[in-house]
């Protein structure tokens, strides 16, 4: 980009400017961006909705793993169409936690009348868990309607049929 400046800069002494320092960054490769993002949601549902015996990075195949630990301005391999159909499965259980660690602290939040959802979950209001649990699917190549349909069973079986309707 042009950098307009008037005259009365350009005689300036002192330390580069912000916007200089800027465009002499490198570009980052925003695929590998998105792939940190990913791992960075897996990691606070897990820690959010305290799921147990989660491994995050068994979610990822060798080529998502090695990605995690490159700069990220390089051009790196991310996973592809093709995924190990063992990875895809334990991808898909984990959604499947999301969803219903999510209704369970619903329900057990709204059984308990005082306190209120944004009460229990301070910073995250209007974060709605089992839709962001469908987002992930398509990051992690799993069929969406798979977990919305989860989420109405769950809805269900938890006695909130209003929202299952829904």
């Amino acid at each position: 980009p042009v950098l307009d400046t008037e005259d009365a800069w350009v005689s300036v002494e002192g330390p580069v400017s912000i916007v200089e320092l800027a465009l002499e960054q490198k570009r980052i490769h925003y695929p590998l961006v998105e792939h940190q993002f990913v791992l960075c949601t897996l990691l606070y549902a897990i820690m959010r909705l305290s799921l147990k015996g989660v491994k995050p990075l068994s979610l990822f195949d060798s080529k998502g793993k090695n990605a995690f630990f490159k700069d990220l301005t390089s051009i790196q391999l991310l996973p592809s169409g093709d995924m190990d159909p063992e990875v895809l499965s334990l991808r898909q259980q984990f959604l499947l936690k999301v969803v219903s660690a999510a209704v369970q602290t619903l329900c057990s939040s709204q059984k308990d009348r005082e306190v209120s959802e944004e009460e229990y979950f301070p910073f995250e209001k209007g974060k709605n868990w089992p839709t962001l649990a469908a987002d992930l699917a398509q990051y992690l190549q799993i069929s969406e309607d798979l977990v919305r349909r989860h989420y109405v069973c769950e809805l269900y079986s938890y006695g909130m049929d209003h929202l299952g309707e829904e």
